[in-house]
């Protein structure tokens, strides 16, 4: 495993670590291991801070997303902490509209946390293992890359809580996922589904033999992007993201007037004199 140095800028998240096993690498570990690294609403909140964070930070330009431990990614919500802190329950005899305003607000705040993390300029390697169910699937859909260890345990298990998963994963697996009926299959009948399949239908790109090559091959992934232009990939992931959203002629145009901004930087042009004069080109940060 790599050595990896504490960022001291997020040394005061609290369920959260963050280090730096590369020049400009970040890597984010969910950090409740005794609790599956289960999601309560502060972890959530934070979640979120931390991706927002990353985004504006010139230090980070690729990110590692893990969780700590040996026995899961995340296994989810945490139920009983959510029914605690209300966050699953509304004041009795309350006027229904009032109540559905009410848990709009709340989904709407979890949507967004979660979320942070395809809205980070900087793109995000997820590695997963173990126990990946519920909104693991809804976290590793808003990643920029998936790869997993072998023995993990996917499931989209939202229906067999009784409800339509609502962080995600219904707007961004079919467009991750080429076949309609597969991602109905998993979602429908909320049944596990293996690393072996994941990758054999494209929800990760690569699956190793253990969480450690995992990590480690999502760190060297990450230190050769962070070796790049930073204009270059921040562009890359941006522009991917838009013509995912809309059509060819408004992707194109778009990329028009991007990178007739990016093209004047110092990136391009540094980038193809290092290539005609076979030398590594060392970009400024951005």
């Amino acid at each position: 495993m790599s050595t990896a140095t504490p960022l001291p800028a997020y040394a005061a998240y609290e369920h959260f670590l963050v280090s730096s096993p590369a020049l400009f690498v970040a890597h984010v570990e969910i950090n409740r291991p005794r609790k599956l690294n289960a999601f309560s609403r502060p972890m959530w909140l934070e979640f979120g801070r931390i991706f927002t964070q990353l985004s504006a930070d010139s230090d980070v330009r690729v990110v590692v997303l893990s969780g700590a431990g040996d026995r899961a990614f995340t296994s989810g919500l945490d139920v009983q902490a959510a029914a605690e802190d209300g966050a699953l329950t509304t004041e009795e005899g309350k006027d229904v509209a009032k109540k559905a305003k009410e848990m709009r607000g709340h989904i709407e705040e979890f949507q967004e946390c979660i979320g942070a993390v395809e809205k980070c300029e900087k793109p995000v390697i997820c590695v997963l293992h173990g126990i990946s169910i519920g909104l693991a699937i809804d976290i590793s859909c808003c990643a920029d890359i998936r790869i997993c260890a072998s023995n993990t345990r996917f499931a989209v298990k939202e229906v067999d809580i009784g409800l339509a998963a609502d962080i995600g994963t219904l707007a961004r697996l079919p467009k991750i996922v080429g076949s309609t009926s597969w991602v109905k299959d998993v979602c429908l009948t909320a049944r596990d589904f293996s690393a072996q399949e994941a990758v054999s239908v494209g929800f990760v790109s690569q699956v190793h033999g253990s969480k450690e090559q995992a990590v480690q091959a999502a760190v060297a992934m990450a230190a050769a992007l962070g070796e790049k232009s930073p204009v270059a990939v921040q562009g890359t992931k941006e522009l991917l993201n838009y013509g995912r959203d809309h059509d060819v002629a408004e992707s194109l145009r778009y990329t028009r007037v991007w990178n007739a901004a990016a093209l004047q930087g110092k990136d391009f042009p540094q980038a193809i004199m290092s290539g005609l004069k076979k030398t590594k080109p060392r970009f400024e940060k951005l």
